[in-house]
């Protein structure tokens, strides 16, 4: 059966960097699902006209089409219930991580690498990406990142609570990941799939989780195109 994962890329198709298009890789990858990478820019909305939606990551599996990171997740451990589960019994605590990822953890991220991103982007997103952060910003990418290594303690530090979570086993999930760990490493995969910023110091015990999960199911997040920072 065919499967498809819509994902976010710029000029070159193998640099998938959305945040949540990562987090449904790993979901597809934890389930031990094959699927083929269909690339997709931040200007081609029409291509996703079938999915009655307008951003990745959309999945089609069969003759099923599944829309939203969250909305994948769900759908793969219904369909798939004897394959690793993603998601263990009630789903308020997933929600809480995605809650403090979306909310501190990646507009940090944003904050330190988004003059990054332009020059990864064919002209026509690149023109969309500018105008369309500057306006959220309220100012130049370049002021938005400026002094951004003077910025990274104070960003380091809003990591307390994933260190302290990590202090009760390897991995979010415990002794094995789940998708908790998918969803904030997906912000971290976008960081380094666009930016040669070092976000985390050695020693780290976030850098070390963060090594891990590079080497789940085979090194696929290892060996996708980022700058390795």
């Amino acid at each position: 059966m065919a499967r498809h994962l819509y994902e976010l890329c710029g000029a070159d198709p193998d640099r998938v960097f959305s945040p949540f298009c990562w987090r449904s890789r790993m979901a597809l990858a934890h389930k031990g699902l094959d699927f083929e990478s269909i690339p997709w820019r931040f200007t081609e909305t029409d291509r996703l006209a079938f999915a009655q939606h307008a951003k990745v990551p959309v999945l089609v599996d069969g003759d099923r089409t599944v829309a939203d990171s969250w909305t994948i997740a769900r759908y793969l451990d219904e369909a798939y219930p004897d394959r690793p589960s993603l998601l263990h019994g009630r789903p308020e605590p997933y929600r809480f991580v995605a809650a403090w990822n979306d909310a501190v953890l990646q507009p940090g991220i944003a904050r330190l690498i988004v003059s990054d991103i332009p020059p990864l982007l064919r002209e026509a997103e690149r023109s969309y990406f500018v105008a369309s952060r500057e306006k959220r910003f309220g100012m130049t990418l370049d002021q938005v990142t400026a002094d951004r290594e003077q910025k990274l303690p104070a960003f380091r530090a809003t990591l307390q609570p994933l260190r302290l979570a990590l202090a009760h086993g390897p991995f979010l999930g415990g002794d094995a990941p789940d998708y908790a760990d998918y969803i904030v490493f997906g912000s971290f995969m976008w960081a380094r799939s666009t930016s040669p910023l070092s976000l985390l110091e050695e020693g780290d015990v976030v850098l070390v989780w963060r090594e891990r999960l590079l080497d789940l199911h085979g090194g696929m997040a290892r060996r996708s195109p980022c700058f390795g920072a």
